[in-house]
């Protein structure tokens, strides 16, 4: 069950940020702002506070939480959000000292994840993050664990219930991650065999609400959610795109990545990011209104090297240049293709640069097929490479896009 709930009127936040210099602290509020609204919340306000370290009992200062509890009751506020990973000794002490639901960075990330996951895959990635994520956290105030995984087990002999919740997700956690391991081997083989047909696949990629799941659209009209809210699309989506060449190349949609995203989701949806890493192309979309733009494909860069994608060709995409007033607005990055999902416009100039970092170079051929080798057509159409076929007296006259080893099958029937 998500912790909001879109109503006519939503549950009302105070953002909170502990500023010690290791981030931005103010770059990260703002995308705290907008997790909040994707969760369904409204943020009526946000404070920051510069300390060395955070409070080890309740995050923030003693005085600073005086007024965060004032301002709390003068303004009905019934949760607050931590811009940082708390503890469940500071969740218990903020939440004693102010009478207001607390939760932190992760647990909303983790909540808008939950909401969003639609696929089976997609939830069992979910469930096991959360539990992985509550497993260091419980104590023994008896947390209810029906919402995440089902009742509690029978108990043993003189075992607290502290003990038995820990048993259950520790056994659930097993249970998940077999189940996981079966889906990746699944999607392994379907993967071997792209490969083995020689099908070249091409993964969107880069910060949420850049515009990926549009792009996705409007290239392929996959039909995927494509919403202005943060991790809109969770499930990978996988769509076949013909290129101006007629070569087609397999298309994937990944889940979007934020600044400091924790490193048991990323452990989660490892499935998602690695059909990133082990793509043949790898488009970086960021949104280039954002103030942002260069540290966000500078995020996703960084990723996608811990992910081993060195030597893969990455093209930088520049989405929604139409909310851009000028073209020297843009920020200015080597190789970019400029674009806006929405109104179409680059979309020529993403295929042709798609096209031109092809692993496998392909020629144009024309040929005459007698009909002993029309095995050899089949081939070519069940590899999208057929742009044209015509049967004649004495054979199947094609037009098809080959690579060098095709080529040395069919240049003895070469017409041109």
């Amino acid at each position: 069950m998500p912790f909001f709930e879109n109503t006519i009127h939503p549950e009302q936040a105070l953002l909170v940020s502990v500023d010690t210099g290791e981030f931005d602290a103010e770059a990260s509020l703002r995308e705290l702002y907008e997790l909040t609204e994707s969760a369904g919340a409204l943020p009526v306000g946000s404070l920051i506070q510069k300390r060395e370290k955070p409070d080890a009992a309740t995050c923030v200062g003693s005085g600073r939480l005086e007024e965060i509890k004032a301002y709390c009751i003068a303004n009905e506020i019934s949760l607050m959000i931590f811009d940082c990973e708390l503890s469940p000794t500071q969740i218990r002490n903020l939440e004693a000292e102010t009478d207001v639901r607390v939760i932190d960075r992760t647990t909303l990330i983790l909540d808008i994840f939950a909401s969003r996951a639609h696929t089976a895959e997609g939830k069992l990635q979910v469930e096991l993050a959360q539990l992985k994520y509550l497993l260091p956290r419980l104590t023994g105030k008896g947390l209810a664990l029906s919402r995440l995984g089902g009742g509690i087990g029978t108990r043993g002999p003189g075992e607290s219930k502290l003990e038995t919740d820990r048993r259950h997700i520790r056994r659930r956690v097993e249970n998940l991650k077999k189940q996981l391991s079966e889906l990746a081997r699944h999607r392994g083989q379907l993967r071997r065999r792209r490969q083995k047909d020689g099908i070249v696949t091409t993964a969107i990629v880069g910060y949420t609400n850049a515009g990926k799941s549009t792009l996705m659209n409007t290239l392929t009209q996959a039909g995927v959610l494509a919403e202005n809210k943060l991790f809109a699309t969770l499930d990978p989506t996988s769509r076949a795109l013909k290129l101006p060449s007629g070569v087609s190349v397999m298309l994937i949609d990944t889940v979007g990545l934020v600044r400091r995203l924790p490193h048991h989701l990323v452990e989660a949806f490892h499935s998602t990011l690695e059909e990133a890493a082990l793509a043949d192309i790898i488009l970086n979309v960021c949104d280039a209104s954002s103030e942002e733009a260069g540290v966000h494909l500078e995020v996703t860069r960084k990723l996608l090297e811990e992910l081993g994608c060195a030597g893969t060709p990455i093209i930088p995409v520049l989405n929604k240049c139409d909310l851009l007033p000028a073209i020297n607005d843009m920020p200015m990055v080597g190789g970019a293709v400029r674009i806006s999902a929405k109104l179409g416009t680059g979309i020529p100039e993403l295929l042709q640069s798609i096209e031109d970092h092809l692993p496998i170079k392909l020629q144009r051929v024309s040929l005459l097929l007698p009909f002993a080798h029309a095995g050899i057509a089949a081939e070519l159409r069940r590899k999208a490479a057929l742009l044209s076929e015509e049967y004649m007296a004495d054979g199947l006259a094609v037009t098809a896009l080959v690579d060098e080893k095709m080529y040395a099958r069919v240049k003895e029937f070469l017409t041109e």
